[in-house]
């Protein structure tokens, strides 16, 4: 199975505010803050890394914080919902947590057999808790207001909104390696069998919608995951080999990256599990430290004195 697309590996997202975002995602939601680094095309901007307590690929939302950001419009072209992993009787412990702080949610319905509550955070990014009917044994990362018993688990599925799911169905299928196994209206899953967790993608057939725009409360691609650099290359001939534009390999100091747009509209990532988020920081002390990449580490005084400050 190592030689295949192992899931979801993280999906990253635009905000506003950096501390709306960062009290939203540790004290709300309960995330581990797992990495404040910055943005290596925007070193003014920061990149932020939630996850469980060891950052495992399949739990990693990150974003990048741009203060006064438009918002988008969520539409076909880009992902459109982040499912989180929950346990079934966690769900009105979260029900009301929303209404106690306030967060826009829906009500708690039932979708493909699994049971689902949709919210958004502070910018509109759209968010659902689902009581996955394939089990979930990974441990979640807990914290005093939420218990490892109702703590999220890491990613369940990402949903991406399209004209025609077909061109992008036909990347899933003949090159990651999914399988269509359920469809329910106009929403249709794709499984792999390759990991247990975080291996569901849903494409949600939109003709008539109009397009999405990137901004604030928008996602900006999805990384899949794969062991390492030779089955990233390998998966490189192949995605090329369709006649689409692909990026060479890209350090970014945890994982290397490869970046394409599939035809659908969505910018895809293909990420390796290694070298990991404990290459510059030990495992107690993830996301306590300001960490720049290389290339940007001569303005790490300019940068700490323009960055805002994260309490």
């Amino acid at each position: 199975m190592s030689n295949k697309i192992l899931g979801i590996h993280h999906i990253t997202a635009i905000a506003g505010n950096a501390q709306r975002n960062f009290d939203f995602y540790t004290k709300t939601l309960g995330l581990r803050f797992v990495k404040k680094t910055v943005n290596f095309d925007d070193p003014g901007t920061y990149h932020f890394y939630y996850g469980n307590e060891n950052g495992n690929p399949g739990t990693i939302l990150t974003f990048f914080p741009w203060d006064g950001i438009v918002g988008g419009r969520v539409g076909p072209g880009m992902a459109s919902e982040i499912g989180y992993s929950v346990s079934a009787d966690s769900l009105n412990f979260w029900k009301n947590r929303f209404e106690e702080l306030k967060v826009p949610h829906g009500e708690i319905s039932e979708r493909l057999g699994e049971v689902v509550l949709p919210f958004q955070d502070p910018d509109g990014l759209r968010l659902e808790l689902i009581a996955s009917k394939y089990g979930d044994d990974r441990s979640a990362w807990a914290t005093p207001a939420v218990g490892a018993d109702v703590a999220t688990k890491g990613f369940h599925s990402v949903t991406l909104t399209l004209r025609s799911i077909k061109p992008t169905a036909t990347i899933l299928t003949d090159i990651f390696g999914y399988e269509l196994k359920e469809q329910e209206g106009n929403r249709y899953r794709f499984i792999t069998d390759a990991v247990s967790t975080a291996s569901i993608v849903d494409l949600v057939e939109a003709p008539e919608m109009a397009r999405g725009l990137n901004g604030g409360g928008t996602n900006h691609h999805v990384a899949f995951r794969v062991t390492d650099e030779a089955v990233q290359m390998e998966l490189r001939e192949k995605i090329a080999a369709k006649g689409l534009n692909i990026t060479p390999k890209i350090n970014r100091d945890y994982f290397y990256s490869l970046y394409f747009r599939e035809p659908g509209g969505v910018l895809f990532e293909i990420a390796t599990d290694n070298p990991g988020f404990t290459v510059d920081e030990p495992l107690n002390e993830l996301g306590t430290h300001l960490k720049l990449p290389v290339q940007h580490e001569h303005l790490r005084a300019e940068l700490e004195k323009s960055l805002p400050a994260i309490n």
